[in-house]
């Protein structure tokens, strides 16, 4: 009897979580992951990291769910991007344009600290909520640079750069000591554009006057009561409170669920056939490099491997289910070569199909390099991008040795066979062979570009020169079709392709569990595009190596790789 009606009692809970009304709820405390992961380790440590694709998808989808009641964020710990807050931003915007409340927690926006960017993505819900003994710290953009030639040099150390052109200032952090005149004419107007965007965004989020928003700027950090009487927030209170008011609101019987697992339970629910026409999305992210995708057990962000997303790409080429590619890109750059296979994967599949590329944080230099021969560029207006140029040198240790009582000898057979020794610097011979390779990557990348991008050569080269660009600014000089995010790339992948707006997405290369077990075939297989754990990489400090000129691949091979950064 006792059994009976805990079964019944079980069933009854779940016939009322099924039709309970709705809050969405997404705790943005560990932050986002992009993509899926890339490898067993990416798996292990992003798995209670919520997907930016689910989340995106559970709020379309909740728009119209009629048991979906309000959103509530906790925004707050890990940083997020400027493009991806934007992204977040679109898409409570377009959540809360349906009717349903949208409230952001916060126990702090900066701790008597920094809090620009959390803030700005708090002010598009309907009501904002700050824990009393918290802060915000709404006090503008600034963009610091540090320069360690002072350093190298009491050390003994040089480095030797050559670049293309003069906003190519990756390098500029260990051969000056301040800012160039374009260094600074750059960072100012990413600095100006980013601030613009913020403040755009406060305004009409909080339905306050632009130049309000920016006298509250300069008068902040604010202390908790300071920020509800500036209006820039809504009320203090705690946890409890905040979630007992929005559950009131829903209903008494509301259930709580997490964005991404609400969409997760509605995919199962709606699994689209095997054969059914769809669109492939294929992520990119991290350092572009040669060979498979992966990342160290020491840690970093992981890479962009150009054999894997190669492969991806192929594979959703030649399926014949797949009517148009979306290619997600977040990345700094890096190798020329790995990024130019990655080019003309785009081309041979725009070719055949629509690519659209959606643009991240970041999608800069070698990151631009793999974007630009799509049909179409997304960006989110706070998306850098650009960069189109290169850089290529090698740190001179010799100075350094000499002081620690290190000698050096060298046999050599060929002229050039020590060019890349970290013991001395070029030669002039050499510099000769450096500055050929220089202006061969430059000519290629900036030919390319016009050719991708409809542009003159000398129009593209007055965009290039190694300049970052903001996507808002990008837009407006022709290197991005359009402002918007993955939501948005998907839509017009749709639409190019004469699907039906609801057309089902797959992440692409598919693979099934044996496939993975059984490895690749040849390089052809869509198996070869799984990623791997790469014991040899720099792991968190591959990109100060890349900028030192080591190696991406690890500490032990010699010098002196050219990269797009």
């Amino acid at each position: 009897m006792d059994a009976t009606k805990v079964i019944v009692d079980s069933v009854d809970r779940f016939r009322q979580r099924r039709t309970a009304p709705l809050v969405l709820e997404l705790d943005l405390t560990e932050g986002l992951t992009e993509g899926p992961p890339t490898d067993p380790l990416a798996a292990i440590l992003s798995i209670r990291k919520p997907r930016l694709a689910d989340v995106l998808s559970g709020l379309k989808r909740a728009r119209d769910d009629s048991r979906v009641k309000a959103l509530i964020v906790k925004i707050g710990g890990a940083p997020l991007g400027l493009a991806m807050v934007q992204e977040l931003r679109e898409a409570v915007v377009r959540f809360r344009a349906s009717g349903r409340l949208t409230v952001a927690f916060g126990e702090t926006f900066g701790e008597f600290g920094q809090g620009t960017i959390p803030y700005y993505l708090a002010s598009a819900f309907e009501r904002v909520y700050l824990q009393p003994s918290g802060d915000v710290g709404l006090t503008g953009i600034a963009l610091e640079q540090r320069f360690l030639k002072g350093t190298l040099d009491k050390l003994g150390v040089g480095y030797e750069v050559g670049k293309r052109h003069e906003y190519k200032t990756a390098a500029n952090t260990f051969t000056e000591d301040h800012m160039t005149d374009a260094h600074k004419e750059s960072y100012g107007r990413l600095a100006e554009s980013i601030i613009e965007q913020v403040v755009a965004g406060v305004a009409e989020g909080r339905r306050l006057d632009p130049a309000k928003v920016r006298e509250l700027i300069d008068r902040g950090p604010f202390i908790g009561a300071e920020a509800v009487e500036a209006g820039l927030v809504d009320r203090l209170a705690y946890r409890d409170e905040v979630y007992d008011e929005v559950k009131q609101a829903a209903g008494a019987d509301a259930h709580l669920q997490y964005v991404a697992r609400y969409a997760r339970a509605l995919t199962a629910r709606k699994l689209p056939h095997p054969t059914a026409d769809s669109i492939a999305l294929v992520h990119g992210h991290g350092m572009i490099r040669l060979g498979r995708s992966g990342r160290s057990p020491l840690g970093g962000s992981g890479a962009m491997g150009s054999d894997t997303v190669s492969a991806a790409i192929r594979s959703a080429r030649k399926d014949g289910h797949v009517k148009a590619v979306v290619f997600r890109v977040d990345s700094p750059g890096g190798s020329y070569v790995a990024s130019d296979s990655v080019w003309r994967e785009i081309v041979l599949t725009r070719k055949v199909k629509p690519v659209i590329v959606s643009m991240g944080d970041v999608a800069a230099s070698g990151g631009y390099f793999v974007s630009m021969a799509a049909d179409v560029i997304v960006a989110q207006p706070g998306t850098l991008t650009g960069s189109i140029g290169v850089f290529g040198g090698k740190a001179v240790l010799g100075g350094l040795l000499e002081k620690a009582g290190v000698t050096t000898d060298l046999i050599r057979e060929g002229a050039n066979a020590a060019m890349f020794s970290s013991v001395r610097p070029f030669s002039a011979e050499e510099w000769d062979r450096v500055n050929a390779w220089l202006d061969r990557i430059y000519d290629d990348f900036v030919g390319k570009v016009a050719e991708g991008r409809h542009l003159t050569r000398e129009k593209a080269h007055e965009l290039a020169r190694g300049r970052v660009w903001t996507g808002a600014d990008a837009r407006e000089n022709g290197l991005v079709d359009e402002l918007g995010g993955l939501e948005d790339a998907l839509g017009m992948a749709r639409k190019r392709a004469g699907l039906a707006a609801d057309a089902p997405v797959r992440t692409y290369p598919r693979l099934n569990p044996l496939e993975r077990l059984r490895g690749a075939e040849s390089s052809e297989d869509k198996a070869a595009a799984l990623a791997r754990v790469r014991l040899e990489a720099w792991g968190p400090f591959a990109r100060l190596a890349g900028e030192l000129g080591l190696p991406a691949y690890g500490p032990l091979l010699l010098p002196g790789e050219f990269v797009i950064r």
